[in-house]
């Protein structure tokens, strides 16, 4: 039962930096057509442009994943333009992080909006598609803070292991015909940190970064190797972390 990555349409949110732009870039590379979503337009254009200039083929729509119809809109474009949606990574995530005791409430409820919703508002607009299809693969971009519980991830490392629990039933319930994979990343060169409010903690995951951080392309080739996989193997989580972190 082969499978590969060439041919497929793959759409991916969070897809203008970091984890998303580097797994688009690969997963172009490698024959696939993507489909990029992400709310800053300039970034996703540019990638877009990078992509069908190297000869692959790519397209984009400004997303953002604590809108529903955003979300949908963004699977329709698959369906539209190439007329099937093969994977849905998702990967949009923002992390502003800090203690409990500072009640900083509007970051808890942003963090469950992109993180946790945004990933659900995923499910349901491919799932239909990929019972349609009889085949479809759903990757969604955890965390290991969920893994491992430290002081001021406590909102953030929740809502990634709400996700990794849903990730979990969905590959339950999926089926013969549809797969669902978790990866979940350690320090990576991103810039996550820049959504943390909190300065002391933004610096103190800044120099943890810079310490640790493994690059982006890291976690792409994780979610290429689950894409890749015959058909009828799942892959069902991912850790990739870099040697250093503890």
């Amino acid at each position: 039962m082969e499978n590969g990555i060439a041919g497929k349409v793959v759409a991916i949110t969070g897809a203008s930096s970091g984890i998303g732009e580097a797994t688009a870039l690969l997963l172009a590379e490698r024959g696939a057509t993507v489909v990029l979503g992400a709310r800053r337009p300039e970034p996703l254009a540019a990638l877009t442009e990078r992509i069908t200039a190297a000869g692959g083929q790519a397209s984009y729509l400004v997303t953002d994943v604590r809108q529903r119809e955003d979300v949908a809109q963004l699977v329709q474009l698959a369906l539209t333009q190439y007329g099937r949606l093969d994977v849905l990574v998702s990967n949009a995530g923002i992390s502003p992080i800090s203690r409990l005791d500072e009640l900083r409430v509007d970051d808890w409820e942003a963090m469950i909006d992109v993180n946790l919703k945004g990933v659900l508002y995923g499910i349901a607009a491919a799932l239909p598609v990929f019972r349609q299809q009889e085949a479809g693969h759903f990757v969604h971009v955890l965390s290991t803070s969920g893994l491992v519980i430290t002081p001021t991830m406590g909102v953030y490392a929740g809502t990634k292991n709400a996700v990794r629990a849903i990730t979990e039933a969905l590959r339950q319930e999926a089926g013969p015909h549809l797969r669902v994979t978790g990866v979940s990343p350690g320090f990576v060169q991103t810039n996550l940190a820049s959504s943390i409010s909190d300065a002391a903690v933004q610096t103190q995951i800044q120099d943890k970064m810079e310490e640790l951080a493994i690059p982006p392309a890291a976690i792409a080739r994780a979610i290429a190797f689950a894409i890749e996989q015959p058909a009828n193997v799942d892959v069902g989580e991912l850790v990739v972390r870099p040697t250093a972190q503890g």
